[in-house]
């Protein structure tokens, strides 16, 4: 179908929004996910509030948001781009760069062990950052682990969470 104007066919828009169903379905998976996950958490005896209430405020929000996102679509309500946003909405999606952003995701979950939570940190920080096309991408990793560092040593060490040491670091761990 010929629009009159320039001689272009018109593209009439997609009936369902598939991405933005798919978000939302996403979404209340990770929301249904999570309150699952509330149950596995073991909780000493005897204690009144455990490690389960932080994580139970989270899942009951997210699980609440998705639910509402996916009623929303459902009804017609569709996003927009904001006057504020500086995208680009002809341009296809960079599925490179979007295939890299996954890989270091994969690859952060993947060295946490064998490397420790704060190395693999500060290369999925700074990896994000390449990826991205950062100017300066070496800046990018130093901030990485400087920031990975005081979480590690602020979680890990003080308040006594599970974030691996990793054999680089393992001497800083037996100082908490």
């Amino acid at each position: 179908m010929r629009d009159g104007h320039d001689g272009r066919l018109a593209r009439r828009a997609p009936s369902v929004p598939i991405g933005e169903l798919v978000f939302a379905g996403i979404m209340v998976a990770l929301g249904v996910f999570a309150v699952v996950g509330i149950f596995l958490i073991h909780v000493p005896v005897g204690m009144k509030a455990g490690p389960t209430v932080f994580p139970i405020f989270v899942s009951v929000i997210l699980l609440a948001s998705a639910v509402a996102v996916l009623i929303g679509v459902l009804r017609g309500e569709r996003g927009g781009a904001e006057d504020a946003e500086d995208v680009d909405q002809s341009l296809p999606t960079d599925w490179v760069t979007l295939a890299k952003l996954a890989g270091l995701v994969v690859a952060h979950l993947l060295l946490i062990e064998p490397l420790g939570w704060a190395p693999a940190a500060a290369l999925l920080f700074g990896g994000v950052a390449w990826s991205l096309a950062a100017k300066r991408w070496w800046m990018a990793f130093l901030i990485g682990i400087v920031v990975a560092l005081v979480i590690q040593i602020v979680f890990g060490g003080l308040l006594g969470l599970s974030l691996p040491w990793g054999p680089a670091l393992g001497w800083l761990g037996r100082m908490f």
